[in-house]
């Protein structure tokens, strides 16, 4: 009898292909493992076992896998069953999905380049296979896997290469721009002679004219008391001496620098004792818990500052208790970065971080942790990719900023939601799901007030303190009595200075980065465009240059007009760059900092700049969206946001609604701990709805309404959206295409089609875009709806003149 094993490949193939195994293969072989398979000509895959079993492939003849490359599978049951549920629910297939959610490491290919780790010379610890690809890599900086098989004289090459890895000789292409490295704190210590008080007076008396070198030894007498490893600038800073005093004593063979190596998966520290809880906290505990009795799903609807955190931090616990896994998801890294230190004070054996701003091999040793069950990897505090982690022992899943756009994966596939993936996933391991947000999304509040999620409200903030006071200023007319500074009316600053005078910090919102969005020639009115997209682009000051924050591309700023030749270049609008340069202008004595994408993308971007802000070394931070989000400082006394009206007048369903979360969100971060904050809103319309809702705090009010234009406008949640996006680098044929498709959908859909249409920004990276848009009633099946898509879809691909253009599907693609 033949075995067979079919397999997802990390590429988008709609159906799973067929392999033969060997009847001991078939023994052996379980869901979840990795295989190496070759695909097409001479192409080679890690490829993950799906099922065994005896039935043929129809249509072409099945191959044999090359080499089984785990003892045990690396994704469990569970997984595989929400793969298919985002497979199936996103319309894309298991193999982009299989691609999304493994570590990128666990995914070699023949494509893939290996290079040696600098420095390796143990030798003899290699195999003569192994030994010839050391060889080869002396000779070239890097070799893909196809050129391995051809040195070796075989295929099964990845068992190879998995133990070079393990034996540090080389890493793969991809790890080589994160490679992990280890933070090393610098300890001093004395040598071994004078490591006793008996010694002390005799080594005094050798430096007896050397008297900064005296006292440094003497403080570090005192610090030894404490019977801690002493720092090196713990020591220079409490004996108030320089390095050189530091380095001539380890010169003289007195003291020696030692390393110990901080690793940031291992949170270590005692457990420490959980707050008490407000009677306001106590009573939503008790709450949420009584609702998970009836309800897998509740919504925590909780006033920006009203201590959220502290009761999933009780809710934790508990679960921690009874050994169930709990997985925290954020929608932004910025946040994680503020939560670790909090979440460490109280979990810290049991806390581990998942996210892409870590290095492969981290996340590596996490999977595998969440895979083995261990200790240290019963709380994974991460973004959304986390969702993918082998668990199998899920408590609870806890969605923090449940309203965040950042929740939503826009490309590549799968183009998921973390939220209702999140739910699904929970509900395979029968979990329950925590919602939290001070302004849910539109489709999250209608579900609670359906009965469909259970909801509990916290309407205190922590400590009693009162919500912010919102002060809308009125730009136009700020500007008609010349009132302006820059980009600043007379009371934003007066307000800064008032915060400034009192030793308080400052924020400063604006959605947008860089310097001015738009550069214009002052004589014929034309302005610098990307050349590969359909936007104008933006000036950076720092670097004196152009940038498309589409495709990235770049270019010197210029000095004069490239359409009249004219020199008077003028920029219009503002990013925070130029929001920074005023403020250093009109408060000279301020430090100013500034965070958006440009400034936090190392590893530790975001932690040097809110350590910064945390310990007050900056008084006004400027910054993007991702300062918007849960982020708590205690000295902030003023929030100002700089312009309103950008985000309301938005092309999209959402802009209201979103205006009106980020906006509450930003003006949360003012006055957290003891003394209300101000918030000052700068917008040239103060008598817009939302911004008076914002002003009064009412986010029914702003629900009702987006409610009731919703449903008479065919939206969400009342309809689900599916939006079908067509590109190419050929205008005329994309434009063709687009009428086709969208007459077909028309046939059958009738009215609940939208398009094609031409978007705001019709061209990205040379590619022409248009897009149709499915609106899908409540009562019409979805699973029919997707299947005619699909069947419109491979008629469409079928088409020869159709075939180069490139489709995607967005499910609920909001």
């Amino acid at each position: 009898m033949i075995n067979y094993t079919n397999v997802i490949l990390p590429i988008p193939l709609s159906k799973l292909f067929t392999y033969k195994i060997t009847e001991a293969e078939a023994t052996f072989l379980k869901p979840g493992m990795r295989v190496a398979v070759e695909f097409g000509k001479s192409k080679i895959f890690t490829a993950l076992v799906y099922n065994i079993h005896n039935t043929a492939p129809v249509g072409y003849e099945a191959k044999e896998i090359y080499q089984i490359l785990d003892e045990i599978p690396i994704v469990n049951e569970l997984q595989l069953k929400h793969w298919e549920w985002i497979a199936n629910y996103y319309m894309c297939s298991l193999g982009e999905v299989y691609r999304a959610a493994l570590p990128s490491a666990f995914l070699l290919e023949s494509e893939t380049e290996i290079q040696l780790v600098a420095g390796f010379t143990n030798e003899e610890l290699l195999s003569n296979e192994e030994f010839l690809i050391f060889e080869a890599l002396q000779h070239q900086s890097q070799l893909s896997i196809s050129k391995i098989i051809e040195i070796l004289g075989k295929k099964n090459v990845f068992p190879i290469i998995k133990t070079l890895i393990e034996k540090n000789t080389i890493v793969v292409k991809e790890q080589i721009y994160e490679q992990y490295k280890p933070k090393l704190v610098k300890y001093i210590r004395l040598k071994e002679p004078w490591n006793t008080t008996e010694k002390l007076s005799e080594l005094l008396e050798t430096l007896s004219r050397a008297k900064k070198q005296r006292e440094l030894i003497l403080t570090y007498f005192q610090l030894q008391s404490l019977k801690k490893p002493i720092k090196v600038t713990q020591l220079q800073e409490k004996a108030l001496a320089s390095s050189a005093v530091i380095k001539s004593l380890i010169d003289k063979d007195i003291f020696e620098i030692y390393f110990i190596q901080k690793d940031r998966i291992n949170y270590s520290g005692t457990t420490s004792e959980i707050k008490e809880l407000t009677t306001h906290q106590q009573e939503a505990y008790w709450a949420i818990k009584d609702t998970f009795k009836t309800k897998q799903v509740t919504l925590l609807k909780g006033i920006t500052s009203s201590g959220k955190t502290e009761i999933y931090v009780k809710l934790i616990k508990q679960l921690l208790k009874d050994g169930k896994q709990v997985l925290y998801l954020l929608p932004e890294i910025a946040l994680t970065t503020q939560l670790i230190e909090r979440l460490q004070y109280y979990f810290g054996e049991y806390l581990s971080v998942f996210h892409s701003k870590y290095s492969m091999n981290e996340r590596v040793e996490v999977w595998n942790n969440v895979l083995e069950n261990k200790q240290k990897a019963q709380l994974i505090l991460g973004a959304r990719s986390s969702l993918f982690l082998p668990f199998s022992n899920l408590g609870i899943v806890i969605v923090d900023e449940e309203h965040e756009p950042s929740f939503k994966q826009f490309d590549p596939a799968p183009r998921y939601h973390a939220r209702d993936a999140a739910i699904v996933l929970a509900n395979l391991h029968n979990a329950k799901v925590l919602l939290g947000s001070a302004t849910p999304s539109v489709e999250t509040f209608y579900n609670a007030q359906q009965g469909k999620y259970g909801l509990v409200e916290l309407n205190r903030r922590f400590g009693d303190v009162l919500l912010p006071e919102i002060e809308l200023v009125d730009v136009k007319e700020k500007h008609r009595k010349k009132r302006m500074k820059g980009h600043f009316s007379d009371r934003l600053l007066e307000m800064i200075q008032d915060a400034l005078d009192e030793k308080e910090q400052v924020i400063l919102f604006q959605n947008r980065r860089g310097f001015a969005p738009v550069v214009e020639c002052e004589t014929c009115g034309v302005s610098p465009q990307c050349p590969q997209c359909d936007v104008s682009l933006t000036f950076h000051s720092f670097r004196k240059e152009l940038r498309c924050h589409y495709c990235g591309y770049r270019q010197a700023m210029p000095h004069n007009c490239g359409a009249c030749g004219s020199e008077k270049l003028n920029t219009k609008g503002f990013g925070t760059e130029q929001i920074e340069q005023e403020l250093e202008q009109l408060f000279p004595d301020a430090a100013v900092g500034r965070m958006d994408l440009d400034t936090t993308r190392g590893k530790y971007g975001y932690q040097k700049i809110i350590g910064k802000f945390e310990a007050q070394e900056i008084d006004i931070l400027v910054g993007t969206q991702m300062l918007s989000k849960g982020l708590d400082f205690a000295n902030v006394s003023l929030v100002g946001i700089m312009s309103a009206d950008t985000m309301l007048n938005f092309p999209d369903f959402r802009a209201h609604e979103r205006s009106y979360q980020l906006m509450v969100q930003v003006a949360g971060r003012a006055g957290r701990s003891k003394k209300r904050g101000k918030v000052a809103i700068q917008t040239y319309n103060p008598y817009h709805q939302i911004l008076q809702q914002v002003s009064t705090n009412s986010y029914l009010e702003m629900f009702k309404e987006q409610l009731d234009e919703r449903w008479q406008y065919h939206y969400p949640p009342f309809y689900r959206i599916i939006k079908i996006t067509l590109r190419h680098k050929d205008f005329i044929r994309v434009d063709e295409g687009a009428n086709w498709l969208g007459k077909s959908l028309t046939n059958i859909f009738k009215d609940q089609i939208l398009g094609p249409t031409t978007p705001a920004i019709s061209k990205i990276r040379n590619y022409y875009i248009r897009h149709i848009i499915i609106k899908i009633p409540q009562k019409q099946s979805l699973g029919a709806t997707k299947a005619n898509i699909l069947r419109v879809k491979n008629t469409f691909q079928a088409v020869k003149q159709f075939r180069s253009i490139k489709l995607t599907i967005d499910v609920d693609n909001y």
